[in-house]
């Protein structure tokens, strides 16, 4: 089957949790299917990049979008009272490069990914199937209920605007896809649920085995002797750093919840791995917090910790950050938010607060309790191997668009 696949991002390097999940469907897909890619990029894409897209393409062209017809798509969309982002991410160029690239792969089934490639595929003849990945009206409007001012007005602008393309998006597309059962009541019910997955075999459960390119930069003098057992991190939290809801929990976790952390054990210092980290998240380092920007491995950040945190407040969809720290074989604490999509069990295969109260308790018990930390990191780490696979996951996927 012929499947041309249009992306609002190009899916590599796997930074952001769009580009991993349309990286590891496109790979699935390839092994019995002719892939064609079309991705936009805000972004210059390199060689290595595209290269890396090859093996499992058959074609792959990049549309690289301006910032000056960026900013005129987002003023475009404004004026006729339509969503911002999908404005950002629509220029005419764009349109006319993509149906020409269509015209020419002739494709059996057009798959997209998210609402905001909603008008570059409108108008096409062929068979469409949509992606929403996350409902984005709804992580916009938990983004708004923690703003202020301006910020909030345009995120109410925005939450409007977005329901309205999702309701069209439903109309136009064939089927559409999503990744958690709360996205996709907060959308339609009848949009059918697939999950994302994790690589078990690249993230794997040998988090104390893996030699930390973070230890250089960890200054451990002002810890104490006792807590020579400790890995060179208590607690990590990962995630592309500029992305709101992670920078939201990056802030939440140093300023509040660990606070009420140190109370009980002032030797727990933090890592905060990710790339492209906002002047909010790199104001957070200290004595006791590190923040390293963009690692060449990720697993390096897993490996030099006991804890992985997720104190997430605001976003939507399913937590690869959750998924992989689980692979690797670590206990887990997170927020009803982050916990909820995944069907995890709370006390079993990861922990669960609402409040920084909660979250301190929860991970100063943690830190304190080997035993306890073991048996949550053995429960997770079988949860993961057991629900969650890239094959697994692409299946349902596979079967919507040969149907």
């Amino acid at each position: 089957m012929k499947i041309l696949v249009l992306l609002p991002r190009f899916p590599y390097p796997l930074d952001k949790g769009d580009k991993l999940r349309a990286y590891h469907q496109l790979v699935e897909l390839a092994k019995r299917h002719e892939v064609h890619l079309f991705a936009m990029s805000h972004e210059a894409v390199g060689e290595a990049q595209v290269e890396a897209l090859r093996p499992h393409s058959k074609s792959i062209y990049v549309e690289r979008l301006h910032a000056p017809a960026i900013w005129w798509g987002v003023l475009r969309a404004f004026l006729k009272g339509q969503s911002l982002q999908l404005g950002y991410w629509t220029t005419r160029r764009a349109q006319r490069h993509y149906h020409a690239f269509e015209q020419q792969v002739q494709p059996d089934v057009v798959y997209c990914q998210m609402v905001r490639t909603l008008p570059t595929v409108t108008g096409s003849p062929y068979r469409k199937v949509l992606d929403f990945q996350d409902a984005l009206s709804l992580n916009t409007r938990r983004r708004m209920e923690r703003a202020h001012g301006l910020w909030r007005l345009i995120l109410n602008y925005e939450e409007k605007a977005l329901k309205r393309a999702e309701q069209e998006a439903l109309r136009l597309f064939n089927a559409t896809t999503i990744i958690s059962p709360i996205d996709r009541d907060a959308i339609s019910p009848a949009i059918t649920l697939v999950p994302n997955g994790v690589d078990t075999d690249y993230f794997k459960g040998e988090r104390l085995k893996v030699k930390s390119e973070t230890a250089d930069v960890v200054d451990d003098s002002h810890l104490s002797p006792l807590t020579s057992h400790l890995s060179p991190h208590a607690i990590v939290f990962t995630g592309n750093m500029a992305y709101a809801p992670n920078v939201d929990a990056a802030r939440y976790l140093v300023e509040e919840v660990m606070p009420l952390v140190w109370e009980r054990c002032p030797y727990a210092n933090v890592l905060l791995a990710g790339a492209d980290p906002k002047p909010a998240v790199k104001a957070l380092a200290g004595p006791k917090v590190t923040v390293s920007g963009r690692l060449d491995d990720i697993r390096t950040a897993y490996a030099s910790t006991q804890l992985f945190v997720a104190p997430m407040r605001i976003g939507s969809g399913m937590q690869n950050k959750l998924l992989e720290a689980m692979s690797m074989g670590l206990p887990c604490v997170t927020t009803s938010i982050a916990a909820t999509p995944l069907g995890a069990i709370p006390g079993e295969h990861l922990l669960v607060g609402d409040n920084a109260a909660e979250l301190a308790t929860l991970i100063a018990s943690l830190l304190t309790d080997s035993w306890q930390q073991q048996q949550l990191a053995d429960a997770g780490h079988r949860f993961v191997q057991e629900r969650y696979s890239w094959p697994a996951a692409v299946a349902p996927l596979e079967a919507i668009l040969t149907n």
